[in-house]
């Protein structure tokens, strides 16, 4: 395969989006990780639902 600048940008932006999903993801388990600790802290009392 003849490697031409619109391949490289191809390249470049798939390792683009790749690199942003997984940011998502770890913000996303950072995220779930600091509510978890707050909801024990309260006592599992932020439940809707629960009484």
């Amino acid at each position: 395969m003849f490697m031409d600048v619109v391949v490289f940008a191809g390249i470049a932006t798939v390792l683009l989006m790749i690199c942003f999903f997984v940011g998502v993801g770890l913000f996303i388990r950072k995220d779930q990780e600091r509510h978890d600790e707050k909801a024990k802290r309260k006592g599992d009392a932020s439940q809707v639902g629960l009484s």
